[in-house]
């Protein structure tokens, strides 16, 4: 499937999204994939640009898969989102007159949220000196942005080093700190179709989640009023304080959160080895009807596919469908599709991302 922006061509490359899914989850019986579309524009929320010099000025630049020394040189980016857009040509002119800024300035990052926040980061090859600091406090002013510049070992703060992202989710809006430099979903609009299809599909629940691969708490907080209460797992220690910080800050007061990989956590469901992140937690007080994962491209381990195994339902949302397949694939014997989705996070590329609740048979 072409990576090529063009939005009269959207429906249509959707539809073939949709009919690969169909495809992949044929074998599993799969009921036909609730479909949640795109904006056909301005719909990523966060860019990221290597500067090119050309005639002695420095512009936005990326590069074909392969090619290092061809740069494409871009002066607006469609796709992501209208704060970056407006920007852009704002960020590239104070840099223009400002050696401070420009000096060995390589790459720029934008993070934006539907709330409209903004944070910019700046990455050097040279040490960052007073100069730039009093240069990025203005431009933090002038912009109305956070402003974080980074070189070699060190990263100087202007602002805050998150930003605030506000999704609703059944009528309840929650609040998100959002990290520079963590993973955050791109795709903002559709990240709230997904929190809204999992919310539903979760239902309301007596008993308890587990959830795995929580980052920021992005599923967490509004998974956590479905259910009695919730452990959450997640290995980033970055994602970790996120996390802790959004709870704090939405009110929500039935999850424990532990630093533990999904591979750590099934370790210690199966009693193989005691963890001092868990100590004071009772894994056996809980009573999980439900699992959440959410895992990196390469799926879950066949271990933690295992662990799975033991839930009355697994809800699963996936940005690789191939994985999702394979771990299907691994559980079809036990459970079975109720319902799945596409999300298309990730318009005109082949990239998709998808959800299934699988139910005990």
């Amino acid at each position: 499937m072409s990576a090529v922006f063009d939005p009269s061509s959207y429906a249509s490359q959707l539809d073939a999204k949709v009919e690969r899914l169909r495809e992949l989850l044929a074998p599993f019986g799969a009921p036909e994939p609730a479909v949640f579309d795109s904006p056909r524009e301005h719909y990523r929320l966060r860019a990221e640009f290597r500067l090119w010099r050309e005639e002695g000025q420095r512009h936005y630049a990326m590069f074909a898969p392969g090619e290092k020394h061809k740069a494409i040189l871009i002066d607006d980016f469609p796709i992501a989102s209208q704060r970056i857009n407006e920007l852009m040509p704002r960020l590239k002119a104070a840099w223009q007159a400002s050696e401070a800024l420009s000096n060995r300035l390589f790459q720029v990052e934008f993070l934006t949220t539907l709330a409209g926040d903004a944070m910019v980061t700046m990455c050097y090859h040279r040490p960052l000196d007073e100069a730039w600091e009093v240069a990025a406090r203005q431009l933090a002013e002038d912009l109305g942005v956070s402003v974080i510049g980074r070189s070699k070992g060190k990263r100087l703060v202007i602002g805050r080093d998150y930003a605030v992202e506000q999704l609703d989710v059944a009528g309840r809006v929650f609040s998100y700190r959002q990290p520079e430099g963590a993973f955050t979903q791109p795709n903002g609009a559709v990240n709230q179709k997904m929190l809204s299809w999992a919310f539903e599909a979760i239902g309301e629940r007596d008993d308890d989640l587990l959830e795995l691969y929580c980052g920021n708490g992005n599923f967490t907080l509004p998974l956590a009023t479905r259910v009695r209460q919730v452990l959450a797992t997640e290995i980033s220690k970055t994602s970790v304080n996120a996390a802790l910080s959004n709870l704090d800050e939405n009110g929500v007061d039935n999850v424990r959160l532990v630093r533990l990989s999904a591979e750590e956590l099934t370790q210690a469901l199966n009693e193989v080895r005691p963890f001092r992140r868990l100590e004071g937690i009772d894994l056996k007080s809980y009573e999980f009807g439900t699992v959440f994962v959410d895992p990196p491209r390469a799926g879950m381990d066949p271990d933690t596919c295992e662990l799975t195994r033991r839930f009355e339902r697994i809800l699963y949302i996936s940005c690789n469908p191939e994985t999702l397949a394979a771990n299907i694939a691994q559980l079809q014997d036990t459970h079975r599709i109720e319902r799945c989705a596409l999300f298309d996070q990730f318009p005109y590329t082949h990239h998709m991302e998808s959800g299934v609740l699988l139910v005990r048979r």
